[in-house]
């Protein structure tokens, strides 16, 4: 049987956009709740700040998982961001890179609880300066497929190349994140971005990073086609 399943959602989304998803593994047999997360969840991490609020919903939901569904571990599905926050619950040493959270309760040592890691379009590296703390402390930390025990599958889109002029928004966000521009992604994370040292990492062609009509993205039905056989046992 598979394991419960944890979503958690990319930056400044919330749960809304992911129930889709979430009933789409429901309907496969896969236990799946999202970390319910709304945008305004995410006002206190802007500018680089602690992400200690996310990190305390995941904790919370997976501790929910396992309590209804009487598991011991769970499978968590991060998308964009929510896999490299992933990477910190995940971790065993104090989140503490922000001064006022060293006094904070553990909501990390995740890995005692989880059996697979699966990323979605995660930007696992940056060169934004607003992020650079946190997904510093996470690469300098945790780097690669750190923790010996969880599987890591990181999953990247290859379905816009960036250009300068015919596709700029795509090539700044690649260049803001990889440090080059000119490279295929899934319109906002470069497959560079996406896939981290030892991990399994995966390209599947012409998926989007966000939900948007007529485009498939990383929770459309056939695109999890491709990544949920990575959960099951």
């Amino acid at each position: 049987m598979a394991l419960p399943t944890v979503i958690i959602p990319g930056y400044l989304a919330g749960a809304g956009p992911y129930r889709g998803l979430e009933a789409d593994l429901q309907g496969r047999g896969v236990w799946a709740k999202t970390v319910p997360l709304t945008q305004a969840s995410w006002l206190p991490t802007f500018g680089g700040r602690s992400v200690q609020p996310i990190l305390q919903a995941i904790a919370h939901t997976v501790e929910q998982a396992l309590e209804v569904t009487g598991r011991d571990r769970v499978n968590l599905v991060g998308h964009s961001a929510g896999g490299w926050i992933a990477r910190i619950y995940l971790g065993d040493r104090p989140y503490d890179v922000h001064a006022k959270d060293r006094d904070r309760p553990n909501v990390w040592s995740g890995h005692k609880r989880v059996n697979t890691l699966l990323t979605l379009g995660t930007p696992h590296i940056s060169q934004e300066r607003w992020t650079r703390l946190n997904l510093d402390f996470v690469n300098d930390t945790y780097p690669g497929a750190y923790q010996s025990q969880v599987n890591y599958v990181c999953v990247a889109g290859k379905a816009v190349f960036g250009q300068r002029w015919r596709t700029w928004f795509t090539y700044n966000s690649y260049k803001l994140t990889a440090g080059a521009g000119a490279c295929w992604g899934d319109g906002i994370t470069p497959i560079t971005a996406a896939h981290l040292a030892e991990a399994n990492n995966i390209v599947l062609e012409q998926v989007y990073h966000s939900p948007k009509p007529g485009i498939a993205w990383y929770g459309s039905p056939t695109v999890v086609d491709q990544w949920l056989p990575y959960l099951l046992p």
